[in-house]
C-alpha cells in the first residue's frame, strides 16, 4: 500500500508540471496532501508477521520461536513444538488471566479460550496489556485484537459471558466439550482450565463445571491489599473447592497468623460479598489472600501471579519438571508457602464424589501399569552399556595395578610422544 501510494504522489507532481495553466497547481498540491496524509497513516499502522507453519529451532532474528525451542535443545523438554496441540481455557480476563492469556501466546500455544462479561476502562490501565484505546470494548475482543497481533499462529476463541448465570454456564460447558479444534483428543475439548476470576461465585461455576466434567483445572488469585497471590492444581479426583466445606451453604474461612502460620477454621454462613476487610482469608486458600478486588489490583502481583501459573500450565502440559498442588506467594516476606492436597471423602459436592469413586475403582489396573512400565525400563536400563560411545579411548584400571605403573597415579596413562610428555 504504501508504494501505491507513493507512485500516487510522483504522479501528481508530474501532472502538476504537465497542467500549463498555474491556477490549476493549488488542487494538485491539496490531492498531494492527502495522499501524504495518508501515506503517514499507513506507516503507524503495525505490521502483523505472517503465520509459522513449523516450529523451527534455527537461532535467527526473524524466528519468533526460537528461544523457546531451546528448551528442547536443552533437554528441558523433549518436544517443544506439542504446545501447538494444547487447548487451554482462560476464565476471567483481568489482572491475572490477561497477562496469562498474552503470556500463553506468545509461548505458542495452539488454542486460547477466553470468558469474560467485563469492558475495558480507565481503571484498568494501572495493570498490565490493556491499552487506553481499548476502553469500551468487551475485555474478550480486546484481548483478541492484541493477542492476535502478537501471535498469528494461535486460534483465539472469545466468549463475552457470566459462567454464574444459567446461559453462561451452559454455554461455557458446550464450548468446553467441543472438539472441532482436536476431534482425536480424550475427555473434553480443552487440556486445562485457567480460573482467574476475582470471586467466589465464578469459583464455584468454574469448579462445578470441571468436576461435572473432569476436567483438570488451575485456580488463582491476588489478595487485596495486592501484596501476595496464590496458584493451585485441581484434579476432580484428587480435589475440588467444595472439599473444604462440610455443606455447600457453609463457608469455611481459614485465618492464618502472619508470624508462625498457624491456622484456625471458622464456619460461618455469612455473605461472601461481607468478607473484604480485616485478617480474614479468601476462601479456600491459605495464606492471608482476601477476595481480589478490582479498586486494589496492581500489575506488579498480577504479574507475578500470572507467571507461576502459566509456568506450571507449560510444566503440566509439556511433563517436564514438578506442578506444585498449591503455590502462595507473599511478596512483603518473599515467603511461598506450598501445601499437598487430599481428597475429601466427605466432599458436599456429588460430581466430586463421582470422580473419587471413579478413581478408586481404577486404582488396581493403573498400579499394575505402572509396576510393569518401572520394571520394564529397569530391564531395559540394565541391558544398555554405558559409555558406548568412548572416542578418547579412556580406561579405568584397578587400583590393584597401581604397583607395576611405574609410579604413575592409578587409573591414568600418560603418554609420551617423541620423549616429550602432554
Amino acid at each position: 500500500m504504501e508504494v501505491e501510494l507513493k507512485d500516487m504522489i510522483e504522479d501528481l507532481e508530474s501532472l502538476r508540471q504537465s497542467l500549463p495553466d498555474p491556477s490549476l497547481h493549488s488542487s494538485i498540491d491539496k490531492l498531494r496532501l492527502r495522499v501524504e496524509n495518508l501515506t503517514n497513516m499507513a506507516k503507524s499502522v503495525p505490521v502483523r508477521r505472517s503465520k509459522v507453519k513449523d516450529m523451527s529451532a534455527e537461532v535467527v532474528d526473524s524466528n519468533p520461536y526460537s528461544r523457546l525451542m531451546a528448551l528442547q535443545r536443552m533437554g528441558i523438554v523433549k518436544n517443544y513444538e506439542r504446545i501447538r496441540e494444547f487447548s487451554v481455557a482462560i476464565v476471567g480476563v483481568g489482572g491475572v488471566g490477561s497477562v496469562a492469556a498474552e503470556m500463553l501466546t506468545r509461548c505458542g500455544i495452539g488454542r486460547l479460550l477466553l470468558y469474560d462479561y467485563d469492558k475495558v476502562e480507565l481503571a484498568n490501565m494501572n495493570r498490565l496489556f490493556f491499552r487506553p484505546e481499548q476502553v469500551g470494548m468487551t475485555k474478550t475482543d480486546a484481548a483478541v485484537q492484541t493477542l492476535s497481533d502478537i501471535n498469528p499462529d494461535v486460534v483465539l476463541e472469545s466468549y463475552t459471558l457470566n459462567i454464574t448465570t444459567v446461559q453462561g454456564f451452559d454455554t461455557f460447558m458446550s464450548s468446553l466439550r467441543n472438539k472441532s479444534f482436536c476431534p482425536s483428543k480424550e475427555g473434553t475439548g480443552v487440556d486445562l482450565v485457567l480460573s482467574c476470576v476475582d470471586n467466589y461465585e465464578a469459583r464455584m461455576a468454574v469448579n462445578q463445571a470441571c468436576n461435572e466434567l473432569n476436567q483438570t483445572w488451575m485456580e488463582s488469585g491476588v489478595s487485596e491489599d495486592a501484596v501476595s497471590g496464590h496458584i493451585q492444581l485441581l484434579i476432580p479426583w484428587r480435589n475440588c473447592l467444595f472439599c473444604l466445606c462440610t455443606s455447600f451453604v457453609c463457608v469455611f474461612i481459614v485465618y492464618i497468623d502472619s508470624l508462625n502460620h498457624t491456622s484456625f477454621v471458622v464456619a460461618s454462613g455469612v455473605d461472601e460479598r461481607t468478607l473484604k476487610r480485616g485478617s480474614l482469608c479468601r476462601i479456600f486458600t491459605y495464606y492471608n489472600d482476601n477476595f481480589i478486588t478490582k479498586k486494589y489490583t496492581q500489575h506488579a502481583i498480577g504479574g507475578v501471579v500470572a507467571g507461576l501459573l502459566v509456568q506450571n500450565t507449560l510444566k503440566f502440559l509439556l511433563n517436564f519438571g514438578y506442578v506444585s498442588p498449591y503455590l502462595g506467594y507473599n511478596s512483603l516476606k518473599d515467603y511461598f508457602p506450598t501445601m499437598a492436597m487430599k481428597p475429601n471423602p466427605q466432599c458436599s459436592n456429588a460430581a466430586c464424589l463421582e470422580r473419587q469413586e471413579e478413581y478408586t475403582l481404577a486404582k488396581p489396573a493403573r498400579d499394575a501399569a505402572a509396576k510393569a512400565k518401572m520394571e520394564a525400563e529397569a530391564l531395559s536400563a540394565t541391558e544398555c552399556q554405558l559409555h558406548a560411545d568412548n572416542e578418547w579411548n579412556i580406561s579405568i584400571v584397578d587400583d590393584s595395578e597401581q604397583d607395576r605403573m611405574d609410579g604413575t597415579s592409578a587409573g591414568i596413562l600418560v603418554f609420551y610422544f617423541a620423549g616429550i610428555p602432554f
